[in-house]
């Protein structure tokens, strides 16, 4: 009797693991087919040398930085979406697009002044205490040039995340899979036309790999604004919804108030991501190599989670859109379990693929081998990672974006960031070591989100209808 009653809590039917998947598949595919190029685009990058991979991994970490604030600026507007979609609010959707908008561009404005101005210091804070023979001054020169064309690419990624995330919240996943397809498409093209010059293309290396992915943001920026704009019939949301671009200021502030949590929380989140690392640089130059090798590889599997966390935050927050609460915690206890699973099958595929990834590249053996070592580790803590990653969007589909800010970001900042910089600079501890041990602390977050998503704390409509 008591395995039947847990059966029932935490495993779905048929019928809800098929709604589950027609949202979170196309998100998988979409996500991990764009993975997928990353790693196909990091491994030509890779072919040419260490410098040129270091170089562009670095710039990457950087840019990460500002992906994750327009997924936080964003995410705010995103949570009232996905209920004013729920409560059939036509005009409340239009006004979240409209805000997604003003912030949109109030990020890429910040992050390329920033950038511009910066971006060789920020880059050199992972060039110290390289003593393990990597020439860090043609790291730099590269990663300088690669950031260069990169911040062309901004504004595209904003507006296609601008459409992209409307659409999702609204229940369409097909469309952005799409999209992200065809871009997939012309990024692997012209990266083997321009980082090798086949076909009587130039010869440019890390710029050409720069050039490939800011013109397929492009596409796909425009292959997602133009399916919106032609159907109204399925996204009626989007008629009219440039005739003005004022949003009524007592939404500016809902908005707001609950979405600047979720911007810094990005924000110090893929900060302190960025710290972490720069830590882990101060082992040598393979190590930084070692890590760019290991995040992409890893990366193509963690769709998995980021699919899952979509899938509360559009499923969980159409049902307390319209106030259905007990189903919302039913179903979202079951995605839970479902993602925690599924993490523990991706741990294993991970570890047992460890070594062949590094392989791939042309770098040092001592690069590789670390890489390897890093995938152990990440194939260990999977489990871990999905749990952590749907609690976390469970508390932010209710608008308790607070709530989310201290479990992610000050958890960050207080607890793995200060472990990694201790260890990384007052003992001789080894790299695969402080790696591990930070990510054991991880387990009280897992342990006091497990206590959040029980509690409920959750459970609100936040569009009052």
């Amino acid at each position: 009797m008591e395995k039947t009653g847990l059966k029932s809590k935490y495993i779905g039917d048929r019928a809800f693991y098929k709604r589950v998947l027609a949202i979170a598949v196309p998100i998988m595919i979409q996500t991990g087919i764009t993975n997928f190029v990353s790693l196909l685009d990091n491994i030509m990058v890779g072919r040419i040398g260490t410098e040129q991979m270091s170089g562009v991994a670095i710039v990457n970490q950087l840019i990460f930085v500002f992906y994750l604030c327009i997924f936080g600026g964003f995410a705010g507007a995103g949570i009232f979406t996905a209920q004013y979609y729920g409560s059939n609010d036509e005009e409340g959707i239009r006004h979240t697009f409209r805000y997604k908008f003003w912030m949109g561009l109030t990020l890429v404005c910040a992050a390329c002044l920033i950038l511009t101005f910066f971006g060789d210091s920020l880059i050199s804070l992972y060039l110290k205490g390289t003593d393990d023979g990597g020439n860090t001054a043609a790291t730099l020169v590269y990663g300088r040039e690669y950031l260069q064309i990169m911040l062309l690419g901004l504004p595209a990624f904003a507006g296609v995340q601008m459409y992209a995330n409307t659409l999702r919240e609204c229940g369409e996943t097909v469309v952005p899979m799409r999209s992200g397809l065809i871009a997939v498409c012309v990024n692997l093209v012209f990266n083997y036309l321009l980082i090798y010059g086949k076909f009587g293309f130039p010869v440019l290396g890390v710029k050409g790999a720069a050039i490939a992915t800011v013109l397929s943001r492009f596409v796909e920026l425009s292959v997602v604004a133009v399916w919106s704009h032609r159907h109204p019939d399925k996204c009626p949301y989007i008629k009219g919804v440039y005739s003005t671009m004022r949003v009524p200021f007592r939404l500016v502030n809902k908005f707001f108030v609950t979405g600047s949590p979720l911007l810094v929380n990005e924000a110090l989140w893929s900060a302190g991501m960025a710290m972490l690392t720069q830590c882990y640089s101060l082992r040598g130059l393979n190590v930084v190599a070692a890590q760019n090798i290991s995040n992409t590889a890893a990366n193509v599997f963690n769709v998995v989670f980021f699919a899952m966390g979509d899938a509360i935050a559009i499923i969980v927050g159409q049902h307390l859109g319209a106030k259905r609460y007990e189903q919302a915690k039913d179903e979202d206890r079951k995605i839970i379990a479902f993602a925690v699973f599924l993490g523990a099958i991706i741990g294993l595929v991970i570890f047992s693929t460890s070594h062949l990834f590094p392989m791939i590249y042309n770098t040092t053996p001592e690069a590789k081998r670390i890489a390897a070592q890093f995938l152990c580790v990440q194939a260990l803590v999977t489990p871990q990672i999905a749990l952590m990653h749907t609690t976390y969007f469970t508390l932010r589909s209710g608008g308790k974006t607070i709530v989310t800010f201290l479990f992610d970001s000050v958890y960050m900042w207080v607890v793995s960031v200060p472990i990694a910089f201790v260890l990384s600079r007052f003992t001789g501890l080894y790299v695969i070591w402080i790696f591990l041990i930070m990510h054991s602390a991880d387990l009280l977050k897992c342990v006091l989100g497990i206590i959040l998503v029980k509690k409920g704390v959750w459970m609100n409509n936040i569009v009052g209808k």
